[in-house]
């Protein structure tokens, strides 16, 4: 018998003295250690972010055509937030916000091409200094690649390189950093790869990881076991792909001119040719994402770590698909501001709850750092999700703002910043003139396809939403907003 088979307190001999028997005088004390062991112990935290999945993208919201197993069982077994938005569809603001917490005009990460590391903490900083370990694995694109924190492990990048099969990343431990270096292997997969292993490696501390994805970005390489993927699936179009932006009423010119169009010159080589190559290849890029994420939840379930790991699944921002005939993002348009979001944590979350409350993706950092049992600080503009998640109630948000900078870049996106409520969307094109607006009820016009800005008869529904755009930039403490 080993002393690893004697009471936690007593040694070899003391067991060997009483006969096997559990000594109170030892057992007591060695039980309450472990209850307070227990009840400080913090939850493991990964967070998963996908690169422009959409809401609808995800067989758990819907999608008859693209299967995502994985990304539902997260929701299934944990919570679903029905009604999920960015509050700026761009990959490096995004998760700018993400990383802090606050707006785009709070950050100072206002485009793609922000090349300067932010100077606001991010939640995984403060989780660092908790004690907690923190990796990311994958497309950071925040600044420099946020390569100046001290991430205790990082494999990263900010654009893989032009071929998702030889990937251009850098590694460090401890803040030692180095790169960039070109790697072998279809890019998610061998990032999960290395993020398994980390995963396996022997640690004291509990862990944040960020599994950060990348397909489906352009330039859409698909995995080699997908390239035959939807052969012969017919792909609907959207109602708006062949509108000419005549019969709808009021469509602003900022919107009809912008160049995101399927079929155009923006990348290069890069662009997607017709609607059926793009939904096809960014549904396979899913796939292979999906089953990325059930391998890491497969480890932690027979590792034993999954109920003890809190999962949060979102993404940067969403996808158009072909309506109005565009793809990528940007604009505050429905298939661009909704992701997806779920979140699983059996010990605080009841299986198969659905919220409606329109959660951000500012609210991820005050988020996660109250289920760290850290404080957040106060500058941080998002609201922790997890009354919500629990069920419990809480007044909530009835609107929120929007703002999208990076002109004229390579799609000729206006600027624009506007409102959204639970009902009402108003969009203000403001860098140029004339001036436009747009303006929807999203209960009646869920497609965004009837302007209502100019009609008299909703005169005061407009003035109601621009007195509501200017107490959020307010609110913000926007730089811009004029005195």
């Amino acid at each position: 018998m080993s002393d690893q088979d004697s009471t936690p307190g007593q040694t070899r001999r003391e067991f060997v003295q009483t006969g096997g028997k559990l000594a109170a005088t030892t057992l007591l004390p060695a039980i309450a250690t472990a209850q307070r062991n227990n009840a400080a112990r913090r939850p493991n935290i990964i967070v998963m972010l996908g690169e422009g999945q959409r809401a609808d993208a995800m067989s758990l919201a819907g999608n008859r055509i693209l299967q995502t197993p994985n990304h539902d069982r997260i929701g299934r077994e944990g919570v679903y937030f029905r009604n999920a938005f960015v509050t700026n569809a761009l990959c490096a603001p995004a998760r700018a916000v993400i990383m802090t917490g606050m707006h785009s005009h709070s950050t100072g990460a206002l485009g793609n091409d922000t090349k300067a590391p932010l100077t606001t903490p991010f939640f995984t900083d403060l989780l660092q200094e908790a004690g907690y370990e923190i990796a990311l694995f994958g497309k950071a694109h925040i600044g420099n690649g946020a390569r100046d924190r001290r991430w205790d492990y990082y494999l990263g990048y900010n654009a893989p390189g032009t071929n998702y099969y030889h990937p251009v990343m850098w590694e460090g431990t401890s803040g030692n950093i180095t790169g960039p270096n070109t790697y072998s292997g279809y890019v998610d997969d061998f990032v999960t790869d290395r993020a398994l292993a980390w995963l396996k490696e022997k640690r004291e501390k509990p862990f944040c990881l960020l599994l950060w994805w990348t397909t489906p970005h352009a330039p859409f390489y698909r995995a080699r076991r997908h390239l035959d993927l939807y052969n012969g699936v017919s792909i609907p179009k959207p109602d708006t792909f062949d509108d000419d932006f005549k019969g709808y009423p009021g469509k602003p010119r900022a919107f009809a001119n912008a160049d995101n169009k399927i079929g155009t010159t923006i990348l290069g080589n890069d662009d997607p040719r017709s609607l059926e190559e793009l939904v096809k290849d960014y549904y396979a890029g899913l796939v292979a994402v999906d089953e990325n994420v059930g391998r890491v939840l497969d480890y932690l379930s027979q590792s034993g770590q999954l109920d003890d790991t809190v999962i949060l699944n979102t993404s940067d921002h969403g996808f158009f698909l072909g309506e109005w005939r565009m793809y990528d993002k940007r604009f505050m348009h429905e298939p661009s501001i909704r992701v997806p979001m779920t979140i699983r944590y059996p010990k605080l979350f009841p299986a198969g709850r659905t919220v409606d409350e329109m959660a951000l993706e500012m609210d991820i950092a005050p988020t996660v750092l109250e289920l760290a049992g850290v404080d957040i600080p106060a500058r941080m503009q998002g609201r922790s999700l997890v009354k919500l998640a629990k069920g419990e109630p809480t007044a909530w948000r009835k609107e929120w703002l929007y703002e999208y900078y990076e002109y004229p870049a390579s799609q000729k996106v206006r600027p624009h910043r506007g409102v959204r409520t639970d009902r009402y969307k108003f969009i203000h094109y403001y860098s140029e003139q004339p001036e436009e607006f747009e303006v929807y009820d999203l209960k009646s016009d869920p497609g965004e396809r009837n302007n209502l800005y100019g009609k008299p008869e909703h005169e005061d529904l407009t003035r109601m939403l621009k007195t509501k755009l200017t107490e959020l930039r307010r609110q913000t403490d926007d730089p811009s907003l004029k005195s």
